[in-house]
């Protein structure tokens, strides 16, 4: 009876250890996951860094399901989000992508694929130049459908993006492309979602 009842106990601590280590992986695989799918960046501080004196350098921006800003696939993402706007710096994009095309040629080409982009997603699309070749309000007439094309008047392109972001909503998903960036600094700390123009030509080339 002693010889059972030890091996009933044993059996017992065995259930009891196989059970919380079972709670404990699930926890941990649990914790991963979410970590994973909220981005969260590596714990390179101390709550002890924090209370340093002196300005703390700023945590590094999550970005969807962990994608990078270079990731066509994190445009998706935001673009799948309700209401979106996408605001793009025009010649920024399209000089990258078409360096030896006219102005006017790489405007054609960049809005084209913006409205295709637009038709497929559903989102607010507006893109902005640098003053010129205007039509009434600073809106290209000749703009393709879905696109809301803008020429800056007395101010610099950047600046128009400025301000249309500062009239964004708090809580709208606006995501900004540009490769400036003194000019992404800015629209991020304004609220925007900026990726570099590098991915909204990745995407575009699949449109």
């Amino acid at each position: 009876l002693a010889a059972a009842a030890r091996a009933d106990a044993t059996a017992l601590r065995d259930l009891a250890e196989v059970r919380v280590r079972l709670l404990l992986d699930t926890l941990v695989d649990a914790g991963t996951a979410l970590r994973d799918e909220l981005a969260l960046p590596p714990a390179g501080r101390m709550p002890a860094d924090l209370v340093a004196p002196g300005v703390a350098a700023p945590a590094p921006r999550g970005t969807s399901r962990g994608r990078a800003a270079q990731d066509p696939a994190l445009l998706d993402d935001l673009l799948a989000l309700p209401r979106p706007h996408l605001l793009v710096d025009g010649y920024n994009v399209s000089k990258l992508a078409w360096p030896d095309q006219p102005l006017a040629e790489q405007r054609r080409r960049l809005t084209e694929r913006l409205a295709n982009l637009a038709g497929r997603t559903g989102a607010e699309v507006t893109c902005c130049f640098d003053g010129r070749d205007a039509g009434e309000h600073g809106t290209e007439r000749s703009g393709p459908r879905g696109v809301r094309v803008l020429f800056s008047h007395g101010e610099i392109a950047d600046d128009l993006l400025r301000r249309l972001v500062r009239a964004e909503p708090p809580g709208r998903v606006v995501v900004a492309v540009t490769s400036d960036r003194a000019l992404g600094a800015d629209l991020e700390a304004a609220g925007a979602r900026v990726l570099p123009s590098a991915t909204l030509l990745a995407r575009l080339g699949r449109v």
